[in-house]
């Protein structure tokens, strides 16, 4: 949402430059109107715009001017994209993006509609100017903006798990994996590790003492034995023996 708000700023920062210059873009349209033979119906779409500076522009000051208006359009349309990525929407946050696509087509008509309060673009032209000519192109860029700062105001109230990065995935299942997997390692016991030397001494002690019980073993039957045969030989009184 950050990334989203940063480039919101941008093209806003961008449209404030451009509109100081409205003077320039209206001279730019006239002239290529006049190059197109195109006087009589207004400037109703972007289409329309992109065909009087690729066909009938004849200086620079006309083609920067246009070609600024139609990278503000472009900017727009693409931050269009992003917002449909970062949420899966809802009826109001689906319904401005389907609004601001509409205005941003190339083939649709602009003609009928109007920038209001605080908006003073359409203020700037004549009457006939604004009512037969360029009220709509004039009010494009900031009825789109408007629509946008509206669809991130809707988006913000709603619950962060809502919410989807660029990607495509979760937001916050990047946070939780760690802290899940951490809370997993904390409740697992964990088996106690041993020095691989501590078990050969275990091994080692514990072999020492099966040897050594089993030469006890051994030593206490060979005693037993000697003792027994003592008892079965027969006894001799002392003294001469023929």
């Amino acid at each position: 949402m950050n990334e989203i708000k940063e480039t919101l700023r941008n093209i806003e920062q961008n449209y404030r430059l451009f509109q100081q210059q409205q003077f320039t873009f209206i001279t730019a349209l006239q002239r290529t109107r006049e190059n197109a033979h195109d006087m009589i119906r207004p400037v109703a779409t972007i289409r329309q715009v992109q065909s009087y500076m690729d066909h009938h522009c004849n200086n620079s000051t006309d083609q920067r001017i246009l070609s600024m208006f139609l990278n503000i359009c472009n900017d727009l349309s693409k931050l269009c994209q992003s917002l449909e990525t970062l949420h899966p929407g809802n009826s109001v946050t689906n319904g401005i993006l389907e609004r601001c696509k509409l205005l941003l087509s190339h083939s649709n008509d602009l003609s009928a509609i109007r920038a209001k309060y605080p908006h003073d673009v359409v203020n700037h032209l004549s009457c006939n100017e604004a009512k037969n000519h360029y009220g709509g192109v004039v009010s494009l860029i900031p009825v789109v903006l408007d629509c946008m700062k509206e669809w991130v105001a809707h988006t913000e109230k709603l619950p962060r798990h809502m919410l989807y990065n660029v990607s495509g995935g979760s937001a916050g299942s990047a946070k939780t994996a760690p802290q899940d997997a951490a809370a997993r390692a904390a409740i697992s016991p964990k088996p106690p590790s041993v020095h691989p030397g501590a078990q050969t001494s275990v091994s080692n002690k514990d072999y020492m003492q099966v040897q050594g019980s089993k030469h006890v073993r051994k030593k206490g039957l060979i005693d037993t034995e000697s003792y027994s045969g003592k008892l079965k030989s027969p006894w001799k009184p002392p003294g001469r023996h023929a």
